[in-house]
């Protein structure tokens, strides 16, 4: 049995099988079917109806108001998607271990116990992702009029979080969302992003303390829902439609990095929904 309570949010009834050999707890997220074995976001207390636009948000509110106030000890608590896996340890990055991973080694890498090196810190988050390193062919794809009205913003130095979230999400998108962050981490979240070259992937995280979980969910969802006016839910195309999702994913970085002591662990991707995987 494992030493921790890992949430695993899918969009289909099928993982259901693969999740149960690695002793995961299952939650079914958005409006498909699913059996009864599977927690779902949208009984209780939730938000289910924002899963579109909310991603794993919509699962984290659920965790939020329905089991956390009611844990009396809390153990090592993670989540994880069915794309994206926590490894066992970090002596290989995460794109290396996704370079390497396949349906008959997946179980040499996937986390079965906590790792001692966890000890040492309150909440371990997802490997951090730069986006200082883009290629010239991605960014005249997706920058292209930004290149052509300021070249200068792409020189290496220049290549930030603030730019990597204009250029995919919308031209000042990020900045009208910082206005309405409450203003004790409203200026510093706004140097976060112009200064950051980099921030923990996938919005999946790691805690062993029912105050910290609380204290970020808090924050989070309290400013999402100052973003709700601004952005409304008429949105289409990936990059627009889960911009929750998205500003959720840069500010899960600062807000750990502010308030905790985080640590960086390898999350490698393997999508289970479309590759078998051998337990």
């Amino acid at each position: 049995m494992n030493n921790f309570d890992l949430f695993c949010m899918c969009l289909n009834d099928h993982h259901l099988n693969n999740l149960k050999k690695l002793n995961y707890i299952p939650v079914g997220l958005g409006k498909n079917n699913f059996s009864s074995d599977w927690l779902r976001d949208n009984t209780l207390n939730n938000i289910s109806e924002k899963n579109s636009y909310y991603g794993e948000y919509t699962f984290y509110y659920w965790y939020w108001k329905n089991i956390l106030p009611n844990l009396n000890k809390m153990k090592w608590t993670g989540f994880c998607g069915y794309r994206y896996h926590w490894s066992q340890n970090n002596d290989l990055s995460s794109e290396e271990i996704s370079k390497k991973i396949n349906s008959e080694n997946f179980n040499n890498y996937i986390l079965k116990s906590i790792p001692e090196e966890w000890s040492k810190y309150d909440v371990v988050l997802g490997e951090e992702m730069r986006v200082d390193k883009w290629k010239f062919s991605k960014i005249f794809k997706h920058g292209k009029k930004k290149l052509i009205n300021n070249p200068f913003a792409f020189l290496e130095k220049n290549r930030n979080i603030k730019l990597h979230f204009d250029v995919f999400h919308g031209e000042g998108k990020l900045d009208k969302a910082i206005n309405v962050l409450d203003y004790r981490d409203r200026e510093d979240f706004r140097k976060f992003v112009n200064t950051k070259k980099s921030f923990n992937r996938e919005n999946i995280f790691f805690c062993k303390s029912k105050e910290i979980m609380n204290q970020y969910f808090s924050s989070v969802f309290s400013w999402l829902k100052k973003c709700e006016p601004i952005f409304g839910f008429n949105l289409e195309g990936y990059a627009n439609t889960r911009i929750y999702a998205f500003l959720a994913e840069r500010y899960i970085s600062f807000w750990f990095n502010k308030y905790t002591k985080p640590l960086s662990w390898p999350v490698f991707f393997y999508d289970t929904n479309k590759n078998k995987i051998n337990i």
